[in-house]
């Protein structure tokens, strides 16, 4: 019998040593190549297969990129906003069906009645892109407020709230301003106190201008001849609501025990609430930052970020225990998912059943 256990464990050793090279050759490749890269973590049944990081967070000062350092999440940021307007939802400081006038008293009256925080948290509110409403001569970088003063004034949607989905960063810029509207805090310290400490995520913060982050990574592009260079803000990047945490793959795992353990809220019981069907899917919808399905183990989620100098992609299946994390510090470097997925298929590690694929087309 100890002869088999010793088989068997011994067996596993190699499968995983085989898996981990396989994966290691693929992402140092590019590494290699653009210098700037990447970190990719994989939970399973409650182990950690694989944890890495490659490439260079900083080129200019070489520093290699690892599982402490911390990638502009992007729109992964959006499911900490919800988190945010959920925590206050269950301590009765919101409703999820309260209008935009609730908050903004001089938002345009007939559409801040009939847009409520559910549509905001489901990008069904119809409400204008902001990035088509910046000035011309804008030089600044734009702050969720600034984004309050280009909507409050518009007189036009896109369509009637809750009538279809349209991906909205204007929506969370919002829900942003909600958020500290409700708590009666800042953004950045109410999230904090209420998410990241409670969860350890002790080295996950928001991007403010001026302010210094330990283990940051910075962002990336490749140009026209296809050369990585460097490309870290742009005049939407300091605007919180919709994209701008920084995490890496430690704190990140913490944030999918979370999910799983439904510490901070449950998940499943939250989303019958707030989640709407996309049109033109039978199994995908969307709410509360997350595109979402159900497969044979129940919930399975999944988002993307891309944004000046980062790409991201996590996918959080509870009822299988399967977490996967990508980061990268390059912009419009989602292409490897597909090969590291087909990676995980194959030894039979990623068997969520939802092909988020299709709907990623309906980001921005």
């Amino acid at each position: 019998m100890r002869k088999i256990i010793l088989l068997l464990l011994m067996a596993n050793v190699s499968f995983a040593q085989l898996f981990q090279k396989k994966l290691d050759s693929l992402l140092q490749a590019h590494a290699e190549k653009d210098k700037a890269g990447m970190a990719v973590l994989v939970m399973k049944n409650g182990k950690t297969l694989y944890k890495e990081g490659f490439g260079l967070s900083n080129i200019d000062t070489q520093t290699p990129i690892t599982p402490e350092t911390n990638f502009r999440m992007a729109s992964v940021s959006k499911q900490f906003t919800a988190a945010c307007i959920i925590l206050l939802e269950n301590k009765k400081k919101l409703s999820y069906e309260d209008n935009l006038l609730k908050f903004f008293p001089d938002f345009n009256k007939e559409i801040g009645s009939q847009i409520q925080i559910k549509h905001l948290l489901t990008h069904t509110s119809g409400i204008l892109d902001y990035e088509e409403l910046i000035p011309d001569n804008q030089k600044e970088q734009l702050s969720d407020a600034d984004v309050l003063q280009f909507l409050k004034v518009q007189t036009k949607t896109y369509f009637k709230a809750g009538s279809k989905f349209r991906y909205s960063n204007s929506g969370f810029c919002l829900l942003e301003q909600i958020i500290e509207k409700a708590s009666g805090q800042n953004f950045v310290t109410f999230i904090k106190a209420n998410v990241f400490e409670p969860l350890g995520m002790n080295n996950s913060t928001i991007y403010e201008a001026g302010r210094p982050m330990l283990n940051r990574a910075m962002g990336y592009a490749r140009d026209k001849s296809g050369k990585v260079v460097f490309a870290d803000q742009s005049i939407t990047s300091a605007t919180k609501g919709d994209g701008c945490v920084y995490s890496s793959l430690e704190d990140y795992s913490k944030w999918y025990q979370a999910i799983a353990s439904n510490r901070l809220f449950h998940v499943v019981d939250e989303l019958k609430k707030i989640n709407h069907l996309i049109e033109g899917n039978k199994d995908i919808n969307y709410g509360l930052g997350w595109f979402n399905g159900y497969g044979d183990k129940g919930i399975e989620l999944y988002h993307t970020g891309s944004t000046c100098g980062f790409s991201n992609v996590v996918n959080v299946v509870p009822g299988k225990q399967f977490l996967f994390v990508y980061f990268s510090n390059i912009a419009d470097n989602h292409s490897l998912e597909k090969p590291i997925r087909d990676l995980l298929r194959a030894e039979k590690i990623d068997n969520t059943e939802i092909d988020f694929a299709k709907v990623l087309s309906l980001t921005n």
